[in-house]
């Protein structure tokens, strides 16, 4: 396809002809994204002629002697490397996402041919693909192209990986046993004489860690005098409970804190006769595990909140006016509901978040579900300092509206919905 058959399919730009002499003006942000929309035809181009070059050149080669292929394919990685001014790596990762592309995943290249998508959406789906068992494309990319086209980057990323999770249920188990066999410690060193130090184990206890370690941080970052920042408490942290075996250099206060992780398990899964394709149980801020790793967190483990997506008496959903502070369970549930702030394309862990009054208290909004959201520091401040409108929308279950100050409008949709039930009078009753 030439470059002009590209252009070609680009939306069509801001109109200066509207009807009745009137028309309307591109803004500053119009030109942005007509900009955007170019980069992501150029970027389909580019991938289109790579992997055209590769089979051209593989093709000359054909039929030279064993071996010879090889080194056509280092060739052509270290000529690109040299035209492009990048490394070799960086070459043979375009050439593989070319090839992916053009052969494998030839809907999301036309998306990104036409500017309905970008680059950097294409490079993930094709990176996460490549883990994938082929009988699981199909369906998987499908749905995953339809939300390159909507969502942001890093939600993007998450929602692709649930995706690919959801069709993969039924053998994680099986490759979840696989991979623990495969844990391990591993140091590298960098420069200044500092390391890495790498822990490959399950991301039920990985999330556990990192939790700890952060509630821990924090109490010793909130003290008068403390000049760390908080990666570099949790760190010292960390040293500490390994190399001491407790956190003994840390007041009683910090040492006294354990982990807290939510682990949402839809209430059959724990059945030993679950239903098949049923939704996996999921670790807050990282995704699926295992059911049976979820049966054993759920009989009782102290340290974890659990969170059973079936109906409960007793939640509160709401304080009205009567109080500012949403008492803990309330809280519980909207940062579980969300799982992320609820600011465009922020992958801040809800747990991290502030809980956000959408509507201000002090201009009567109320303390209940439908009024808060879990917001990171950063963008809550934007919200109230920054020009943006947010609103919550009605019906949605917790879904978000931001307004920028130019008007346009980005809707945040909540990671999970909480349960509505009606009467059984109410159920019955005729329409």
């Amino acid at each position: 396809m030439s470059l002009d058959d590209h252009l070609d399919g680009l939306p069509a730009g801001p109109s200066l002809d509207g009807a009745d002499g009137w028309f309307e003006v591109p803004d500053a942000m119009d030109f942005v994204l007509e900009a955007a929309a170019m980069l992501s035809v150029f970027a389909a181009y580019q991938f289109e002629h790579v992997d055209a070059m590769r089979r051209e050149l593989l093709a000359e080669a054909s039929g030279r002697g064993i071996g010879v292929r090889e080194v056509i394919e280092r060739g052509i990685r270290l000529e690109l490397a040299a035209a492009l001014r990048v490394t070799e790596r960086a070459a043979g990762e375009l050439i593989t996402r070319a090839e992916a592309l053009v052969h494998r995943f030839p809907r999301m290249l036309d998306a990104l041919s036409r500017g309905r998508t970008t680059e950097r959406h294409a490079e993930i789906l094709v990176d996460a693909m490549m883990s994938v068992e082929p009988e699981f494309h199909d369906r998987i990319v499908e749905a995953a192209i339809e939300l390159a086209e909507v969502e942001s980057v890093g939600t993007f990323r998450r929602s692709l990986r649930k995706l690919i999770e959801a069709e993969r249920t039924q053998t994680l188990l099986e490759r979840h046993e696989v991979a623990l066999d495969q844990r391990r410690v591993r140091v590298e060193f960098g420069d200044d004489a500092m390391a890495w130090l790498m822990v490959y184990l399950p991301a039920v206890e990985a999330c556990a860690i990192q939790a700890r370690a952060t509630a821990m941080a924090k109490v010793i970052a909130a003290r008068e005098g403390e000049t760390r920042t908080l990666d570099q408490i949790r760190a010292d942290v960390i040293a500490d409970l390994l190399i001491e075996g407790e956190a003994t250099a840390q007041s009683a206060d910090v040492r006294g804190i354990r982990a807290t992780v939510a682990v949402t398990v839809p209430a059959l899964a724990l059945l030993d006769d679950a239903v098949p394709g049923a939704e996996p149980a999921t670790v807050e801020g990282m995704g699926p595990i295992p059911i049976a790793r979820a049966r054993e967190l759920c009989g009782g483990a102290d340290g974890w909140m659990r969170v059973l997506t079936h109906p409960e008496t007793g939640m509160v959903l709401s304080v009205g006016r009567d109080q500012y502070r949403p008492p803990p369970g309330l809280r519980r549930l909207v940062k579980w509901r969300a799982d992320r702030c609820m600011a465009p394309g922020c992958g801040m862990p809800a747990s991290r978040c502030e809980i956000d009054h959408t509507i201000a208290w002090e201009v009567g909004g109320t303390t209940s579900l439908l009024n808060l959201a879990p917001i990171c520091k950063g963008h809550h401040i934007v919200k109230h300092h920054g020009g943006w409108t947010v609103r919550q929308v009605d019906g949605s279950g917790g879904a978000l509206e931001w307004t920028s100050p130019s008007g346009r409008r980005y809707r945040v949709e909540p990671e999970r919905r909480v349960p509505v039930f009606r009467p059984a009078a109410a159920r019955d009753a005729p329409f």
